[in-house]
């Protein structure tokens, strides 16, 4: 599976809130179409420290692993944890291509990322504003800004092609 184009150029004006984050969703797109050549949902993920290095990414492993946890989120932040040497995450930004699910959402929170970017919604299960709003509740110590629908067609597009092929 490939990662689908970008959408061509529109005479649409600049969109600040989500047009930095062009570049590293497409690293997360790239990161996501790994997924489904061992029949994983293709999600990738991907943390920046604050001035946009890589720190970690990761792309769905559950099937491939036989691991419950092995979210495309959750190995991304393993993987920054291993690089800065701890669990706090703080100045980074998690870049995923799907909506978080709840478990996911927790371990945003619990990495103390300062900001979560995601691409498509998800109606069923999103817990970052869609079906619930894990990562903004004012009940929990820490709330990650969040930032939706950056290149939200070609995340979707991915998604829709790996289930339609199911």
């Amino acid at each position: 599976m490939t990662v689908p184009p970008s959408a061509p150029p529109s005479s649409s004006p600049p969109d600040p809130l989500r047009d930095p984050w062009i570049v590293p969703m497409r690293r997360a797109l790239a990161e996501a179409a790994r997924a489904p050549g061992t029949g994983d949902v293709p999600v990738g993920a991907v943390v920046l420290s604050a001035d946009g290095t890589v720190l970690g990414t990761g792309h769905n492993e559950r099937e491939a692993t036989g691991d419950p946890t092995a979210h495309a989120e959750i190995l991304a932040l393993r993987a920054a944890a291993r690089t800065v040497g701890e669990w706090r995450l703080t100045d980074c930004t998690l870049v995923v291509t799907l909506e978080p699910c709840t478990m996911c959402a927790g371990a945003i929170v619990l990495s103390r990322v300062d900001r979560v970017v995601y691409g498509a919604r998800d109606a069923k299960a999103g817990a970052a504003g869609s079906l619930w709003d894990v990562v903004r509740d004012r009940r929990l110590n820490h709330r990650p800004e969040v930032i939706t629908g950056v290149l939200e067609a070609d995340c979707a597009t991915l998604l829709t092609a790996f289930f339609r092929d199911r």
